[in-house]
């Protein structure tokens, strides 16, 4: 009994550990440009992006911040850009959810990086997908101009953004725009594009070209104000909605706004009154192992997240590696797909690894799926799984078709996803248990996800091999010790890269989430997916 203490205590310590190196991070993140450029905002009587959040969202209102990592650590040659210069999420506004995007004026003066045009059609399709109402809160000066050529041209670059407003417009979608700072070039669309457009006195600005510009090209010389500022675009020019004195003003209008809002028919998913799930909040970091290569029951997990701790397995004593059970999350109805992480024996004398799907945890889950569909239950995701078994045995017993046939059932399920990536998601396990690729309506990570091809060591050895061969073609001498240190300089490379940090940077994953906070988000999620109606489903050809 004692061991088990020690265990449980080392793994709480491992996962508390994590979970203050993100914090720390998110700390430096929620400065943005820094403390000096948050200081000139509010000189010029200008709340920064977080400020102007709180400020909208309704006082008892939770915000699940999205893409907070973006752009971390990328960018360094141009001093970085802390949380690709903008701030959006999911909050309530006079008790409706709506997804909110402010430009963060403190970073480069809002400019528009990749990750940034990256970040804000995120935002826009988890808006789409869940008719969720946007706000805009405008404080940019463009497109971030030394990265033009990665940032203006392509299909998923700048120009998308508003060819999304006009989809959104034609969809039904509210979008709601304030201009509380500059609003510059191709950017001045935006707002316009929204139904209605605020504009804050003599600090908001909006045109296609600014007085530099308009002098060189023209040889016009007239002032910030005078070419579009608050008064010209709201008395003379009748482009912007509202004229606002001041920043509160003009947010307590955005509320107002938003108050008198209709209601849209909703899915009709299932919800009763939340109960709490099984042990104490902390009992989730007790249980998920310190040490990734130890087998754990990850229905013990499960029991930390769902309404009572009750699940409903289905074929429970088939495909023991993959479970798949109905539950409640907060009241809500949803199906379970959740990579078990026990040794398996099977009836038949075989020991299964956990967190490897095989041919009947695929057939399994994919059976799951489409009734999860039919019911009209939405899917939760729960990632611990290093691949598909490999193998010559498992060649021969179909594990491509019934691998191709989960894959299948995930890529045309109609119901909303939502993915939660506790540990591992190596592979092609991570497209079966709907990584990113497969349009989950939100993608988290806890502290301890991995998101790779395959593990490090694995990697590293198989890239150390093609390397070493490389060398002696050459006639390079490789010795052991040579190997070695070519080992752990691919591996290190390569473990940065599986990093959670890593991933959300790159927003494979929508937050990094303390694994307390599940019920909360998977919650959240639902909560907005509820707004849009379910298509039909159809898995197209399906092996059998």
């Amino acid at each position: 009994m004692k061991k088990i203490d020690i265990e449980k205590s080392k793994n709480d310590d491992a996962m508390k550990l994590l979970l203050s190196q993100v914090n720390r991070t998110l700390q430096k993140i929620h400065l943005g440009g820094g403390q000096k450029k948050i200081d000139k905002q509010h000189s010029r009587g200008k709340m920064t992006a977080r400020e102007r959040i709180d400020y909208l969202l309704d006082d008892d209102s939770d915000f699940f911040e999205i893409g907070a990592f973006a752009g971390h650590e990328m960018y360094e040659e141009y001093g970085g850009c802390p949380g690709g210069g903008v701030v959006m999420g999911i909050g309530h506004v006079t008790g409706r959810q709506c997804m909110i995007i402010a430009n963060d004026a403190t970073v480069k003066a809002g400019a528009w990086f990749p990750i940034t045009a990256k970040k804000n059609m995120r935002a826009q399709e988890i808006a789409m997908e869940n008719r969720l109402p946007v706000i805009y809160l405008v404080d940019s000066a463009g497109v971030f101009l030394p990265m033009q050529d990665e940032i203006f041209p392509d299909k998923e670059h700048f120009g998308r953004m508003f060819r999304n407003n006009a989809k959104m417009s034609s969809m039904g979608i509210l979008q709601i725009s304030a201009i509380m700072g500059s609003c510059v070039a191709g950017g001045a669309y935006l707002p316009i594009m929204s139904d209605e457009a605020l504009i804050v006195d003599k600090t908001g600005s909006i045109f296609l070209a600014g007085p530099y510009l308009v002098k060189a090209a023209i040889g016009e010389e007239v002032d910030k104000e005078t070419l579009g500022g608050a008064e010209t675009q709201s008395e003379i020019s009748g482009v912007t909605d509202y004229k606002m004195p001041d920043e509160k003003t003009c947010l307590d209008t955005i509320r107002d706004l938003m108050d008198k809002v209709g209601h849209f028919e909703k899915a009709g998913f299932d919800r009763i009154k939340a109960q709490p799930p099984l042990g104490e909040k902390d009992s989730i970091l007790e249980i998920f192992p310190a040490e990734r290569t130890k087998p754990y029951k990850t229905v013990e997990v499960l029991e930390c997240i769902v309404d009572e701790g009750k699940l409903t397995q289905y074929k429970e004593g088939y495909g023991k590696t993959m479970i798949c059970a109905y539950a409640r999350i907060d009241g809500w109805a949803v199906g379970i797909v959740a990579n078990n992480r026990e040794i398996i024996k099977t009836k038949t004398g075989e020991m299964q690894f956990g967190g490897v799907i095989y041919s009947d945890s695929a057939d399994k889950a994919a059976r799951f799926i489409m009734n999860c569909n039919q019911k009209k239950i939405p899917l939760v995701f729960f990632h611990d799984v290093t691949g598909f078994m490999v193998g010559s045995r498992s060649e021969h017993g179909g594990i491509i078709k019934d691998g191709a046939k989960m894959v299948n059932a995930v890529s045309n399920s109609t119901v909303p996803k939502f993915s939660i990536v506790m540990g591992n998601s190596y592979g092609a396990g991570n497209y079966a248990m709907c990584g990113k690729a497969y349009d989950p309506r939100l993608i988290v990570a806890w502290p301890t996800a991995k998101i790779a091809v395959m593990g490090g060591s694995q990697a590293a050895s198989t890239l150390l091999q093609i390397q070493v061969a490389s060398m002696k073609r050459k006639g390079e001498e490789v010795d052991e010790q040579k190997q070695k240190e070519l080992f752990e300089k691919i591996k290190n490379r390569y473990d940065r890269q599986t990093t959670p940090e890593y991933a959300a940077a790159r927003l494979w994953v929508d937050a990094i989430i303390d694994p307390r906070e599940t019920r909360k988000i998977i919650s959240t999620g639902i909560q907005a997916a509820n707004n849009a109606e379910v298509e039909k489903f159809n898995v197209g050809v399906l092996q059998t």
